[in-house]
């Protein structure tokens, strides 16, 4: 409660010298957060309850925004995870297996966009799959890592006791592997927020978050750039603390990773 109450005091002080510095210097283009979370208000929650108080804004910008994000997460996490044990558990498919995973993972995503657009052209398959680029990498290569770091006395009990492949796989790699697991989940969450944004400033896109910062920025409308803004670090924030909750109930509280 404690480190609880220090967090949220500093970033209250953080907005309330945000608000005073805003409103002493009076610039455009930098409003004040009052201002901000008003419009933000009114743009995005301010509709009727009987859907949740999202307006028609908030359905067409932030629902399709989570939707890309929630689809390329996914599949990156069963992938990332299911690739991750299977090359974790064999030494030499892991040392056959890691300079690839290391080069894949050193190519920065948006300059692989061009390649996307060839093979998918501009619309939701594409942007999808640079999400999946972009958050798989880290999911498998530090499931492998946990895959490999499972205890050798663990896996002779096992072979004692008969288990099967799927037993072992259940009982023993992956719950050991699963402090690794999250860590990188939580690192591929955040990048699949990045990709989410970056994919929708490209041409083609309708709608998301990314598009509305677009199609604000062109119309000079700074405090639409800035809800934006402020909403998604709200996402980042809400959608990692969601994370960090599941893995502290099924890890427990004093193994989680920090990344």
């Amino acid at each position: 409660m404690r480190h609880a109450l220090l967090r949220w005091t500093v970033l209250v002080l953080a907005v309330v010298v945000w608000q005073l510095v805003a409103g002493a210097h009076g610039s455009v283009y930098f409003p004040p957060p009052v201002e901000i979370a008003g419009h933000a208000l009114d743009l995005w929650f301010s509709g009727p309850a009987r859907h949740v108080f999202l307006t028609e804004a908030a359905v067409g910008d932030i629902l399709p925004s989570l939707g890309r994000m929630a689809a390329g997460f996914g599949i990156a996490a069963v992938a990332g995870i299911a690739l991750g044990v299977a090359i974790g558990r064999s030494r030499r498919v892991y040392a056959l297996c890691d300079p690839v995973l290391q080069f894949a993972r050193a190519v920065p995503p948006p300059a692989l966009v061009p390649v996307f657009v060839v093979i998918l052209d501009f619309g939701t398959p594409m942007q999808i799959a640079s999400i999946v680029f972009s958050a798989i990498w880290p999911v498998l290569i530090n499931t492998a890592e946990g895959a490999r770091d499972t205890d050798p006395l663990r896996i002779e009990v096992a072979a004692v006791l008969r288990l099967t492949p799927v037993e072992r796989l259940r009982f023993l790699i992956l719950p050991s592997a699963l402090p690794r697991i999250f860590a990188g989940l939580r690192l591929s969450l955040s990048l699949s927020l990045i990709l989410m944004v970056f994919s929708e400033l490209l041409p083609g896109t309708a709608n998301g978050i990314g598009f509305t910062l677009t199609d604000a920025q062109s119309r000079s409308d700074l405090l639409t750039v800035w809800s934006a803004l402020v909403l998604l670090g709200a996402l980042g924030y809400l959608l990692n603390t969601g994370l960090l909750a599941v893995e502290k109930r099924l890890i427990g509280k004093g193994r989680t990773t920090t990344v």
